[in-house]
């Protein structure tokens, strides 16, 4: 296959991307990267402070805080102070809250399972690796982005 080619449906893939999470934010009446801000909350080992959520999703820290602004507005979140550290601030899912988005990602996994079994091993093994690169190759171009600013 031409790299072109893998190019054009790479743009497509992530651009189909974007409208799914578009979707689902409608759906639960967020913004698209509240969703992906929960969605790392999840799939993360804790715990989380702010900065660290900063770090997750490219964001930078005044725009992190605003994230964990409005996600503890819609009860997603709670902040608390580190019991040690005092000015160390914890955010936490409030599990009640998460379960709706929980019980969301499950249905619609399902369809991810289900096209994921369809691979052999070795093609999954590829599919892990692509996604783990480009995660990778993601939070570098974000940074270069960045220092363009």
């Amino acid at each position: 296959m031409p790299t072109d080619d893998l190019q054009q449906e790479s743009r497509r893939y992530l651009a189909s991307y974007v409208m799914f999470n578009q979707a689902v934010a409608d759906h639960l009446k967020l913004h698209p990267t509240d969703v992906q801000c929960l969605n790392l909350l999840t799939a993360e080992p804790g715990p989380f402070t702010t900065g660290r959520i900063a770090e997750l999703t490219g964001l930078t820290s005044g725009s992190a805080t605003r994230l964990v602004d409005r996600l503890e507005k819609a009860g997603y979140v709670v902040r608390h102070r580190d019991k040690t550290d005092r000015r160390r601030v914890w955010v936490e899912p409030v599990p009640e809250a998460m379960r709706d988005l929980t019980e969301l990602w499950s249905e619609l996994s399902q369809g991810w399972r289900a096209m994921f079994a369809d691979y052999t091993d070795d093609e999954r093994a590829l599919l892990h690796r692509h996604m783990q690169r480009t995660v990778e190759l993601s939070r570098q171009q974000i940074a270069r982005l960045r220092d363009k600013e």
